[in-house]
């Protein structure tokens, strides 16, 4: 079934299709861990409902019909049919819960992102465009506290307050990545593993970095921000692909 058709029983049917298929192509890029990582969407105005993978399903299969929706606010969330994992609940409930401005929220253990995440120093300087990309955009969690229960998760809520800051560097966990939709989140998740990469092997060389200068990295971020349509047209010709082989994440 191709992600156009309406399936008018089931509310957010487009943004549901658009989520399907960034969890299908994260798994493809290995960028998942096992049945662990989650994404979420804000559904509502204000943020706190949402829609989440459900527990322990793998990215690989998830279809657009098997999103939970859930309310932060909800204080029997955890205890109704088809609750949420824990430290998704914690971790995500919280952000929609604290920070309206987080409309997609997507966390994974992605691999280069991780090894980033577990230096002393896991700053990312900006050796070159997809670096820059995130220039002056991140904070980095220093207090890792253990798994993102929910005051686990409410001590990150609390450092995501500014908009500006779309990416925690999640200090000896792994990354966390706001954005306005699906396709922008997805889209910033990837260019931040590409980024984290190419930092890591330049590490690897043993050799000197060549660091941009703070305005000019700043000029990059500010000009890849402004790119027109480059984050839907990026999830809008993956999903063409999984339709093209006729893939049943739209389902």
């Amino acid at each position: 079934m191709p992600h156009s058709v309406t399936q008018p029983n089931i509310h957010h049917w487009p943004a549901r299709c658009q989520m399907a298929a960034a969890f299908r192509w994260t798994a493809r890029l290995n960028m998942n861990e096992a049945v662990a990582n989650h994404f979420s969407l804000a559904v509502n105005e204000d943020g706190t409902q949402f829609m989440m993978n459900p527990d322990q399903a793998h990215f690989a299969r998830i279809r657009a019909s098997d999103l939970l929706e859930l309310d932060a606010n909800d204080p029997d969330a955890l205890d109704r049919p088809g609750a949420p994992d824990l430290t998704a609940w914690g971790l995500h409930g919280a952000i929609h819960r604290r920070c309206p401005h987080a409309r997609c929220v997507m966390h994974v253990h992605s691999i280069h992102a991780t090894v980033l995440a577990s230096l002393a120093d896991s700053r990312l300087p900006p050796i070159d465009q997809n670096c820059a990309t995130f220039f002056n955009r991140y904070v980095i969690d220093e207090g890792y506290g253990g798994l993102a229960f929910e005051e686990e998760g409410e001590r990150c809520a609390a450092q995501l307050q500014d908009p500006s800051k779309k990416v925690m560097i999640m200090g000896n966990h792994g990354v966390l990545v706001l954005g306005d939709s699906p396709a922008d989140a997805f889209n910033r998740m990837y260019y931040f593993e590409r980024a984290a990469e190419t930092y890591v092997r330049a590490l690897q060389t043993g050799q000197p970095l060549r660091v941009l200068p703070d305005d000019v990295a700043e000029k990059t971020a500010q000009e890849l921000e402004g790119y027109p349509d480059q984050a839907e047209r990026h999830l809008s010709e993956l999903m063409a692909i999984l339709d093209d082989e006729g893939s049943n994440y739209a389902t």
